[in-house]
Parts: C-alpha cells; sequence; structure tokens
C-alpha cells in the first residue's frame, strides 16, 4: 500500500499549521473555530477547524488545504514538524499580511 497523499493531523496540528501559514482565529461556534487570513492570491480565506475530532481523515483534510487557498506542499511544509513526517521541504515563504484578531475571541481552553 502506498504513502497517503493528505498525511491526517489532529485540531491542534492544524490550528499549528493555519497560523504558520498567517491566519488567526476569528470566532468559535461550539467546537468549530473559524480562522480568517490571505490566501495565495491574497483574496481573504476562512478555515473551519472542527475541534471534537480526534483527527482528521483525508476528506476534512484535503477541505481544510482548499479553505486555506495554499497547495498541499505548502500548507503541510508550513510547519517543520508536519513537513518531517509528510516528507515535505519545509516552506519558509513569507506569510501573507495577518488580519487583525478580534478582540474578546479568546481561544478555547481559556
Amino acid at each position: 500500500m502506498g504513502k497517503r497523499k493528505y498525511l491526517p493531523l489532529t485540531p491542534s496540528e492544524v490550528v499549528s499549521t493555519i497560523t504558520a501559514l498567517g491566519f488567526v482565529l476569528k470566532r468559535r461556534q461550539g467546537s468549530h473555530a473559524h480562522y480568517e487570513g490571505i490566501d495565495e492570491s491574497g483574496k481573504r480565506a476562512i478555515v473551519t477547524v472542527d475541534e471534537g475530532y480526534d483527527q482528521f481523515d483525508e476528506t476534512r483534510m484535503k477541505s481544510m488545504i482548499a479553505q486555506s487557498g495554499f497547495d498541499r506542499e505548502k500548507f503541510y511544509g508550513a510547519t517543520k514538524q508536519i513537513a518531517k513526517r509528510a516528507g515535505l521541504k519545509q516552506y519558509t515563504g513569507a506569510p501573507p499580511k495577518k488580519p487583525q484578531p478580534v478582540v474578546g475571541v479568546a481561544p478555547k481552553g481559556e
């Protein structure tokens, strides 16, 4: 059996990845956290992370990568640890300009 194209990640690993790509927490709704950022083409992008999962399957990973507006290699290469697990080089491109976080939205657990 071959290597998976979309490596399964935990919610915290996805959050680390998208924050490394310049996304910031915009709001929460139940177990869903919505992160806003700028995609590679300079357009606003929203990635929804359902923190109720232990690990995301290939379908959900593919969806979140598409929501981010980055390609698979840049998404998985955003952090050194995940890039190594995925067998990719770390993406060192400068993240796009970060949108301003919403005041009063506390990260989960605080």
